[in-house]
C-alpha cells in the first residue's frame, strides 16, 4: 500500500496537497521504500506541545514530532508526523529561510525518523541536514502554499 494523507488546522495555510505528496514520495523513492501510510498533520504549537509532553514526558516548544506505527522489522513504513506551524514561522525568520522552505524541510525531517534517522547526537544531525538539503534541492518547494 502507497497512501500519504495530509491534513491541517484550518487556522493556517493549507499546503499544496499534490505537493506534499510529490515530497514525501520523492524521499521514500530516495530510500529504496515501496511500502508506506503515513499522515502529515499541520497544526498548531500547542497541539504539538501536548504531544511532546504526553509521549516524551518534555514540557517545550518542538516543531515536528514524528509517530512511528511500525517496527524496525517491517518493510512497511507507517507513522504520523505532526507539524507546528506558528513554530515553522519563527524559524523560518530565525534562520532567515523563505516559511515554504522550513515547511518542507520539517516534512522530510519529520519522513527520514519515521525511516529510522536519528538525530540524538552531532554526526546523526550533520548526516539528516545533509540528506534534507539535498531532498530540498529536488523540491519545487516555492510552490508548497497558494499565493
Amino acid at each position: 500500500m502507497k497512501k500519504i494523507s495530509i491534513r491541517s488546522n484550518p487556522e493556517y495555510d493549507y499546503p499544496n496537497k499534490d505537493l506534499c505528496i510529490s515530497i514525501i514520495k520523492n524521499i521514500f523513492k530516495f530510500n529504496k521504500i515501496n511500502l508506506y501510510d503515513i499522515s502529515i498533520i499541520f497544526t498548531s504549537d500547542i497541539f504539538v506541545s501536548d504531544l511532546k509532553k504526553k509521549f516524551f514526558s518534555k514540557n517545550q516548544w518542538t516543531d515536528v514530532i514524528a509517530f512511528p506505527l511500525h517496527n524496525n522489522q517491517d518493510t512497511k513504513i507507517e507513522g504520523d508526523i505532526y507539524i507546528s506551524m506558528p513554530t515553522a514561522i519563527v524559524n523560518a525568520d530565525k534562520y532567515n529561510e523563505p516559511y515554504e522552505k522550513e515547511v518542507a524541510r520539517l516534512m522530510i525531517h519529520g519522513v527520514l525518523h519515521l525511516i529510522g534517522f536519528s538525530d540524538d547526537t552531532k554526526k546523526e544531525k550533520d548526516i539528516m541536514s545533509k540528506i534534507e538539503d539535498r531532498l530540498l534541492k529536488e523540491t519545487k518547494w516555492e510552490d508548497l502554499f497558494e499565493k
